[in-house]
């Protein structure tokens, strides 16, 4: 690399826990003392105060006493088991870290627990700011989709309204169609001739009317029902009618989906016994002795003995 001469010009201290640098600055002349957090800064984090201190410094790096180049990701706890080479410009110091402070696995361990407990203490006590961002974010999104949907929605009515009239045009003319049938057989059969010459047309009749249901199977794939019938019917109307006034069902039925999912959202957040917690888990009351202290005062108001007699009575 061009750096075979060692200075010893770079130290590494501890003050309560944790490691001081001290470390030279090019243009200065001058020593300036870096305050590293063990988990919380990595090298690039090191070498970025280094930059800032000293505007003169162009190259920053640190390698391993092997000459491998250590990644700006890596946390200065692990920097510090090992003694490292500190590279200012074209300057190659040599960096011991003291053995004494360097810290044991199962002390690792335990602060890094302890740094989950921190964070989820912290995520605890902002639990109700994040909430009450996340209830406007998503009245923000609730109120675009229902700005989207409305002109959607008045067409969408209005051609649900056409449909249905045609549909239920179509069903009286279908019994109109039974009834002529009807009074022609009955004329055939009691005026014009005997019920022995029509019966096998009647027979027919019938026989032709199961094999229109049957037709209707294998078109559609569906038994035929009545119900079902006019429902498809009335789709084949509504989607008519949409087809020729430009109504996107697609882009209408997602934007139904988006807002039913956000009033979904929006009731089980403002739910105060839904959040952060499994609906199943919470249809315990809480136990007598837990102490009310810890909880917010907003919990607490809401669990007073009125504000759950108010709940029930609704």
């Amino acid at each position: 690399m061009g750096h075979d001469v060692y200075r010893c010009e770079v130290t590494v201290l501890y003050s309560r826990g944790l490691p001081v640098v001290t470390a030279p600055l090019p243009s200065r002349a001058e020593k300036c003392q870096f305050t590293l957090l063990p988990v919380s800064n990595t090298v690039g984090d090191f070498l970025h105060m280094l930059s800032v201190e000293d505007k003169g410094i162009d190259r920053a790096a640190i390698y391993s006493v092997d000459g491998i180049r250590i990644s700006s990701q890596t946390t200065v706890e692990a920097l510090m088991e090992h003694d490292f080479d500190l590279i200012i410009n074209d300057v190659k110091y040599r960096v011991h870290t003291p053995e004494k402070e360097r810290l044991s696995q199962e002390e690792l361990t335990n602060l890094s627990q302890l740094r989950n407990l921190i964070a989820s203490l912290y995520e605890g006590l902002q639990i109700d700011q994040h909430q009450l961002q996340k209830e406007r974010q998503l009245l923000a999104k609730l109120e675009t989709i229902q700005r989207d949907l409305a002109p959607l929605e008045k067409r969408n009515l209005d051609m649900a309204r056409k449909s249905s009239g045609q549909t239920t045009v179509l069903t009286w003319l279908g019994l109109g169609f039974m009834a002529v049938q009807f009074g022609i057989l009955a004329r055939l059969t009691w005026w014009e001739y005997s019920w022995d010459i029509m019966e096998p047309v009647t027979y027919f009749v019938t026989y032709g009317t199961a094999m229109a249901a049957y037709a209707y199977f294998v078109l559609t794939r569906q038994e035929y029902l009545l119900p079902d019938a006019r429902d498809r019917q009335f789709l084949n109307f509504f989607h008519k009618y949409a087809k020729r006034y430009g109504l996107d069902v697609e882009k209408y039925n997602t934007l139904q989906q988006e807002r039913s999912a956000v009033e979904a959202e929006l009731l089980r957040l403002r739910d105060p016994l839904q959040l952060k917690l499994a609906p199943k888990t919470l249809e315990a009351p809480l136990p007598a002795d837990f102490p009310r202290d810890i909880l917010s005062p907003v919990r607490r108001e809401l669990l007073s003995p009125g504000k759950q007699a108010d709940t029930g009575s609704g």
